[in-house]
């Protein structure tokens, strides 16, 4: 703050209270109307039925199984990111035009093609293998075609994240340092990148877990339930729990990314310095 002029300083506490009413005031007539019945006062009704309804905790878990697989999928792309810097930079222009690609393609058309591959898979390969491939890939309890679309459509942010995080630090340092000292590939990345990473996959699994737990059109257009799904078919019926259940979910997600964020915000050097103050 000391380097800010006199009329900077008096309006960034007034650009951050707007935002902040912009964002809370909705909120906050939401839970009033959930929790304020006319003739029965303040009652918490609407979020104590919520958990009793049928199909709330099946979608929630749903969505947490969905969000932590794709996380992984898309982490993934860590090795690629680093192979890609150290062994062919000059594609670095192509792969991020590449991974840019979901974002220009509607999810609309996206799950317009995964539903015509579907449909015509089975068809096609009834009598190979991959018949059962095409039906584990969809089956109910847990979707693994929409982990994969997940992945995709979280992959242009996962990308920008990762690829930030590369070029903060000196990659090829790193692994050629841990190369001489005796480690293999797989160790040099593990001990000697990933460390240094550690903020850039915190907001890549960030960004990832966000997307899914609010995405419903491939869901819905491929028929699966996970929560969005559930909430948007529950919303139709009760208006007051429909509210209650929209405020709940953000609350869960805010808490996950919290928790998140939490995770990836004590580094170990942090840990080693305040082990050594004698603080946890």
């Amino acid at each position: 703050m000391a380097g800010l002029t006199p009329l900077t300083r008096a309006w960034r506490p007034a650009v951050l209270g707007l935002a902040g009413l912009y964002f809370l005031v909705p909120l906050a007539a939401s839970v009033v109307f959930t929790v304020d019945v006319p003739g029965r006062g303040l009652t918490f009704d609407a979020y104590t039925r919520i958990i009793g309804t049928e199909g709330f905790l099946t979608s929630l878990l749903l969505s947490l199984g969905l969000a932590a697989a794709t996380i992984a999928v898309v982490l993934l792309l860590v090795p690629a990111a680093v192979a890609l810097r150290l062994g062919a930079p000059r594609l670095r222009p192509v792969v991020e035009a590449v991974c840019s690609l979901p974002l220009v393609v509607p999810p609309i058309a996206f799950v317009a093609g995964i539903g015509t591959v579907l449909k015509w898979g089975p068809e096609h390969l009834s009598r190979t293998p991959l018949f059962q491939t095409f039906v584990a890939l969809q089956n109910p309890d847990f979707p693994v075609v929409l982990v994969l679309a997940y992945a995709v459509m979280a992959l242009p942010f996962a990308h920008r994240a990762l690829d930030a995080g590369l070029r903060a630090v000196d990659v090829r340092t790193l692994v050629e340092a841990a190369r001489s000292c005796g480690a293999g590939p797989v160790r040099a990345l593990v001990t000697a990148v990933l460390p240094n990473l550690r903020g850039a996959l915190m907001n890549a699994a960030f960004l990832t877990l966000a997307l899914v737990l609010g995405e419903y059109t491939v869901a819905q257009l491929l028929g699966f339930r996970p929560f969005a799904v559930w909430i948007v078919n529950v919303s139709g019926s009760q208006a007051q729990m429909s509210v209650a259940v929209s405020v709940l979910s953000l609350l869960v997600t805010w808490v996950l990314l919290l928790a998140l964020a939490g995770a990836g915000g004590r580094t170990p050097g942090a840990r080693r310095a305040r082990t050594a103050k004698g603080t946890p």
